[in-house]
């Protein structure tokens, strides 16, 4: 593990009126992402970081603090205690992007111009990458939504098994970035269905709809057939955004 040295800090002081416990967040950062340091290894004790980087125990600890609060360690005091490196999932940092956004008052209009460029790529990246059991998982939540609900309930859980049908795409994607940002999305939605109650408004043409296009791109991931799968689901998030915006439209009305 090569630590910045204190010589190469010293250098930093000199250039940058930024604190040094930033310079040496950024050089465990620069660590990571040059595979230095992986999810599991431990870092040098508190007495062995203030030696290398010659600097206070305060300046470490505020170091350390910042990287645990970014998700990046995790530490354990006392007797073989320290700071591993954990790997951050996408959940933090998409509710952290999501709480950002509440103030921003998005639209249905918007939410669907993002959809319709990820979904699109993030499916056709998926292609032949989906697992049998990803395979089954798809067709049980688009079973789950193609009887009518008789219930509130009924209605909650349908709205999230929806969701969750484009989940299991996005975590099957091999790019990262279309990964992330195709569950962002679904929890966006998931957040408006949720907290704006969507699901207490008798709407089952949009969860029909939804459950016809599902079954055809499972058949079309059965087969591997990528342009059948692109043109499926920009037709899918086409016809969704119809649909969703009336029903947002009907949700602020009763709101």
């Amino acid at each position: 593990m090569s630590f910045l040295g204190a010589e190469m800090l010293s250098g930093f002081k000199n250039k940058t009126k930024r604190k040094l416990s930033d310079l040496i967040v950024d050089e465990v950062k620069r660590l990571i992402m040059s595979e230095e340091l992986k999810p599991g290894d431990r870092l040098p004790s508190e007495k062995d970081l203030i030696e290398q980087y010659e600097v206070s125990k305060g300046t470490v600890r505020e170091a350390l603090k910042a990287l645990e609060v970014e998700g990046l360690i995790k530490t354990r005091p006392g007797p073989g205690g320290g700071a591993w490196l954990t790997e951050v999932g996408t959940e933090p940092a998409s509710k952290a992007l999501r709480n950002y956004l509440y103030f921003r008052h998005i639209s249905a209009e918007q939410l669907y111009q993002t959809r319709k460029l990820i979904e699109v790529e993030l499916a056709v990246s998926v292609v032949g990458h989906l697992t049998e059991e990803e395979l089954l998982l798809l067709r049980k939540y688009t079973d789950q939504c193609s009887e009518k609900p008789t219930t509130e309930e009924e209605q909650r859980l349908q709205k999230i098994a929806e969701l969750e049908f484009h989940n299991v795409l996005a975590d099957a994607s091999p790019n990262p970035i279309l990964s992330f940002f195709g569950r962002f999305l679904n929890e966006s939605l998931r957040d408006l269905v949720v907290l704006k109650k969507a699901y207490l408004i008798d709407y089952y043409a949009f969860t029909k709809s939804n459950v016809d296009y599902h079954y055809a791109l499972i058949n079309a991931y059965e087969k591997q057939d990528k342009k059948q799968v692109r043109t499926l689901m920009a037709e899918h998030m086409c016809e969704a955004e119809v649909h969703f915006v009336a029903l947002d439209g009907e949700i602020s009305k009763k709101m």
